[in-house]
């Protein structure tokens, strides 16, 4: 049998200028659904619960339950629509590209109503530069489906990376998610231990980081980091860290928000003779350099059986 793995995909130029402008139209549609998932999926630890998920067609909300009914909505990025399923009747389908935000909005709940689900949510963007109400929002699009389905494209095989690097691991650690209010995919590891109270902060952030992790990410790039990249960080950072060596060559230590942090550019990755192993590299060694600097027990919770 053949196996086919990323080193089989030829990781393509993802600059952030190019399609900015679709990247921010695209991010207040994954918002306000990723909203609809927080306002009716139960509770989980570290608020996995807002999370969406990568699919063959964009990302997805995964089975979202209401009064003894489920559904499920899914931004599909090859057909640039959003998809609608539910576990009675017919799917229904939201065109995206032509229309505004506005019209997205309201067609997306029109259509949960009359499907008997009637769901409001705080039609506010998130952290975003532009804070127009959802429902106001009704400039036309700049929208470049070719770079959106690229994004999806690359998205998907660094998930697969993501995903084996995931395995890795034996102790408690997150799904590989995409979170919405940032427009990053991420995945944590957890050293079993708590982590000193937070006293700065959202309760959100208290509840969160709760727990020693170390955490790793990509996102496509924003108006403050113009750039597609790795990252890595380490709650609460050990002292000393930051003197550790990075691997591969190209990856580097920065600082995000007063915190140190690792990176490695996308372009840096996709130009390497092995864009998988690159990755992976720079995913192993910032996780070897932050666990033991920070005392958890690094062959305990390594997984044995895959090996």
């Amino acid at each position: 049998m053949l196996i086919c793995r990323a080193t089989d995909f030829d990781f393509p130029a993802l600059p952030f200028a190019e399609w900015k402008a679709s990247k921010e139209y695209l991010h207040q549609i994954l918002q306000m659904v990723g909203k609809v998932r927080l306002s009716l999926h139960p509770k989980l630890n570290h608020w996995w619960h807002v999370t969406l998920y990568p699919s063959t067609r964009g990302l997805t909300t995964g089975l979202i339950p209401y009064c003894g009914r489920d559904f499920e909505i899914e931004v599909d990025l090859q057909l640039h629509q959003i998809n609608l399923h539910f576990n009675e009747g017919p799917s229904r389908h939201i065109s995206l590209g032509d229309s505004s935000i506005a019209e997205v909005y309201n067609e997306l709940f029109q259509q949960l109503e009359e499907r008997q689900f009637p769901i409001t949510i705080n039609a506010h963007p998130y952290l975003l530069q532009d804070k127009t109400p959802f429902t106001e929002n009704t400039a036309k699009p700049d929208y470049n489906p070719l770079y959106v389905e690229r994004y999806h494209q690359i998205l998907n095989e660094i998930n697969n990376i993501f995903q084996e690097f995931r395995g890795r691991y034996n102790g408690k650690a997150s799904p590989v998610h995409w979170f919405w209010h940032s427009f990053d995919l991420a995945y944590t590891r957890f050293s079993g231990r708590k982590a000193p109270p937070r006293t700065t902060g959202t309760r959100v952030d208290q509840e969160a980081y709760s727990h020693e992790e170390i955490s790793f990410g990509f996102w496509p790039g924003d108006s403050q980091f113009p750039e597609a990249a790795f990252y890595a960080y380490c709650y609460p950072h050990p002292q000393g860290l930051t003197d550790k060596l990075l691997q591969p060559e190209k990856a580097i230590w920065g600082e995000l928000n007063g915190s140190p942090y690792g990176f490695l550019l996308y372009e840096d990755m996709r130009k390497s003779a092995n864009p998988r192993l690159a990755l992976l590299e720079f995913l192993e060694s910032f996780y070897q350099a932050a666990a033991k600097q920070a005392g958890w027990s690094v062959e305990e919770l390594a997984t044995t059986v895959l090996k």
